[in-house]
């Protein structure tokens, strides 16, 4: 036993360091700038030690005791050659898990594992040469393992009297190596990152322990204050009720964000409100928004609308838009609301909210609303139905791996608000697109591709030619006069960067048209947590609500929260303060025009600030404090 021991922790080592080497070989020009190769090499080995020393602690302390016995050697050779197998696995993933998302594999890789029929179509469709490549190195180092842990050779048999201080000295070996250091707080992530590139940041961590570690976190619902530190409660909520404008004293003491916002609009009768989510639309692809010039039909729907030239998703994941978008809540280092235990049931959405309005609300799903849990959450949470694929009325022409395509859905939902108007009850429609998403599938004649025809740029004007054959219809439908429109992204394509927050990939697109709306380019910094403040007070529906988002028909906060993995950005005018777990604040002086992050000393007051954002949705959900107020506050 110990002999599999050692040879397995010199395997391993090996095995971890050479990926890590070549990691950083192929990721070179950022780790160059980001200091060198030597911090990653010897914070990996930190990181590899710990856990290394976690999965050959148990064989090796009952070593002294067992080693010479046939079947315990047995049993030892194929606990490390399961573990060799996830180790070899996970590096082998990194590669491509690292060019999709810009960082090692983490809380993602086994979320998704959760949906395995879409994620096996992508991965086929879009990943038959990767797939194949990995295979070849999965088995070949799996046979490797194989080889190596074998049973052939017991341990000698130890004396008696040797056993019990070998047991100890073995024991404190791995304990120490564990830890991995003799401050207060045992090894972390935090510990071996050393720049202002959170990719390069996580090159020191092996995959195994950066998947581990996020699963353990996820399971622990752990809050803010665990990650960035605290603030005394009534600091806190002063700082965010002040940030927000709110009144005092707060309307209830125990949900202290709730507070009347009443409407800037005033029709005759609530308007209609739909809300269209583009998946993975950046605004590096929208031409009027200083990107790659690849949505015409969105930019010239922009000059007829008010286009939030300069809105910032809270996140690089779809729940974590939905979140923002649906509930107006902040975002956390936990995961988004949508999947959260304590958040199915009696958590605020504007759904629930525009329920007690009368209005009848749904949610139009191209693909499969199991996915992410928004089927769930959702319809827990004050949306009447659900209609996914499985439920269209009208057949799709075309269904990829994540769904029916952006025209199949835009179709679903142009019936189903010619339908509203025959019931004449108001209603409002979030419906969410599907094809602008890896492998890139999409219907032929639809559009002239350019280049590879399964590319982002091609799907996203296929995206884009959708949405224009939509309002094309729109304009001319009996529901156009009474229903303002919401056109947002959940989040960029492949947000990564070399910055702790690479802002340039939180900017997406966000236009507000149809009835009332104004027509403007507006150039304030804005959150997507301010669009469904915005969008209630558009369509005349004045209420008591818990958002902490602004209507901005009436001020702006010119503020943008981003949260980036477990780095939180708080963004405010041009100046960037970053939370990072573990470790003080710092922040950077944010330039549009070059996308710049400029180091500045950091302003007490901002961080502060950005703290106290940080913790307080940790807080409210925690304690379930953001609800429906009672229905009688609504009078």
């Amino acid at each position: 036993m110990r002999r599999l021991s050692w040879r397995f922790l010199v395997a391993s080592l090996v095995l971890l360091t050479l990926s890590r080497l070549g990691l950083s070989f192929w990721q070179w020009q950022r780790v160059h700038d980001a200091g060198g190769l030597w911090p990653v090499v010897l914070g990996g080995w930190r990181i590899d030690l710990s856990l290394l020393a976690m999965i050959v602690a148990l064989p090796l302390v009952l070593s002294p005791w067992l080693g010479h016995r046939p079947l315990a050697v047995k049993i030892t050779a194929w606990w490390y050659r399961v573990w060799w197998l996830l180790i070899v696995l996970l590096e082998v993933s990194t590669p491509q898990f690292i060019t999709e998302y810009d960082t090692r594999p983490n809380r993602l890789y086994f979320e998704y594992l959760s949906h395995p029929r879409e994620v096996s179509a992508m991965l086929w469709h879009g990943y038959k040469g990767v797939l194949f490549a990995g295979l070849l190195v999965l088995v070949a180092l799996g046979w490797l393992g194989f080889r190596l842990f074998g049973w052939a050779r017991t341990d000698a048999r130890m004396r008696g009297w040797l056993r019990v201080p070998a047991t100890l000295v073995l024991f404190a070996a791995a304990f120490l190596a564990a830890r991995g250091t003799l401050q207060h707080r045992p090894l972390n992530a935090a510990q071996v990152a050393f720049s202002s590139d959170s990719m390069v940041n996580t090159l020191p961590l092996d995959s195994l322990y950066s998947v581990a570690n996020a699963a353990w976190e996820l399971g622990s619902e752990r809050s803010a204050s665990a990650v960035y530190g605290r603030l005394p409660e009534p600091e806190m909520q002063a700082i965010v009720r002040r940030a927000a404008l709110l009144e005092d004293p707060p309307m209830d003491p125990q949900y202290p964000s709730l507070h009347r916002q009443e409407a800037s609009a005033k029709p005759p009768r609530p308007y209609n409100l739909v809300i269209i989510v583009e998946e993975s639309l950046g605004a590096q692809f929208v031409g009027s928004l200083g990107g790659r010039d690849l949505t015409p039909n969105l930019d010239a729907l922009g000059r007829q609308g008010w286009l939030l030239a300069r809105t910032y998703a809270t996140g690089t994941r779809s729940v974590r838009g939905l979140e923002a978008i649906t509930t107006g809540f902040l975002p956390t280092p936990a995961e988004a609301v949508l999947k959260l235990p304590r958040s199915q049931r009696d958590f605020f959405t504007i759904a629930g909210l525009l329920g007690r309005f009368g209005y009848h609300s749904r949610f139009i799903y191209g693909g499969e609303a199991h996915f992410d849990n928004m089927k769930g959450f959702f319809l827990g949470n004050g949306f009447d139905e659900v209609i996914d694929q499985p439920k269209f009325d009208l057949k799709p022409a075309f269904v990829g791996s994540w769904g029916a395509s952006d025209e199949d859905m835009f179709n679903e939902l142009h019936h189903r608000l010619l339908q509203d108007e025959r019931g004449g009850k108001p209603a409002f429609t979030l419906a969410f697109s599907v094809s602008n998403h890896t492998p890139w599938e999409y219907p032929r004649g639809r559009i002239q591709p350019q280049g590879e025809p399964a590319s982002v740029d091609n799907t996203v004007r296929y995206a884009d030619w959708s949405i224009g054959q939509f309002f094309a219809r729109a304009r001319q439908a009996p529901y156009w006069d009474h229903t303002v429109f919401l056109i947002v992204a959940d989040h960029d394509a492949r947000v990564f960067g070399a910055s702790l927050v690479p802002v340039r990939h939180f900017h997406i697109p966000a236009l507000i048209l149809g009835a009332g709306v104004p027509v403007q380019r507006d150039e304030h910094v804005v959150s997507q947590v301010d669009l469904a403040p915005t969008l209630l007070s558009l369509i005349g529906v004045g209420s008591v609500h818990p958002m902490l988002g602004a209507d901005l028909t009436r001020h702006y906060p010119d503020r943008a929260i981003m949260q980036y993995g477990d780095n939180y950005g708080y963004l405010k005018g041009d100046e960037l303060l970053v939370l990072e777990p573990h470790k003080p604040p710092t922040q950077y002086r944010y330039g549009v025009a070059g996308e710049t992050l400029a180091p500045e000393a950091v302003d007490p007051a901002l961080a502060k600030e950005a703290l106290a954002h940080a913790l307080w949705p940790s807080w409210a959900y925690l304690n379930q404090r953001y609800r429906l107020p009672p229905a009688s506050m609504q009078r």
